[in-house]
């Protein structure tokens, strides 16, 4: 069975996600000076000459237990330093989480009500009783990175499984 659906790259400016210093209670947030863009390649394992690679291609068709590499570049366009800047990806519904893209980050099971690692999660089971969350159940993941120095950029990547 073919999956089809459409994955965009994005390019824009995050507001309300920096916290660039103490905030006055009245005062309007500005924008972020970091801009984010986003892309999705898929992943192919190549064997060659008896030596097996994974290779990254455009997806522009995917099927069910193909992988996806999701990356966010971010770059501080502005003059002063950004701290604690949050990025937070919802997860496309055609794709689960790998277990390798759950460790070491941020996750919600919820829609992004509630956070935290993958292994401290729990979820509604069957008859209302609670279970363990599983990377399949992740509907979003996000990063807290520190400091972005002005001009400085970095990316944060997740892999992901087409249900």
């Amino acid at each position: 069975m073919k999956v089809s659906f459409l994955i965009k790259s994005f390019t824009g400016s995050v507001a309300l996600m920096a916290m660039a210093g103490p905030a006055l209670a009245a005062a309007q947030p500005e924008p972020s000076p970091v801009t984010l863009k986003g892309d999705v390649m898929l992943e192919k394992t190549v064997t060659e000459n008896g030596v097996s690679t994974v290779q990254l291609a455009e997806p522009k068709v995917v099927i069910p237990g193909d992988h996806l590499l999701f990356t966010t570049r971010y770059r501080n366009e502005g003059a002063q330093p950004v701290t604690n800047f949050v990025v937070t990806n919802p997860l496309p519904s055609a794709v689960a989480l790998s277990i390798e893209g759950a460790q070491g980050t941020e996750v919600s099971v919820d829609g992004g009500k509630t956070w935290g690692q993958l292994g401290t999660l729990k979820v509604s089971g069957s008859a209302g009783s609670e279970r363990a969350a599983t990377a399949g159940d992740v509907t979003h993941i996000r990063w807290t990175i520190p400091a972005i120095a002005p001009g400085a950029s970095g990316e944060v990547q997740y892999h992901g499984i087409v249900r």
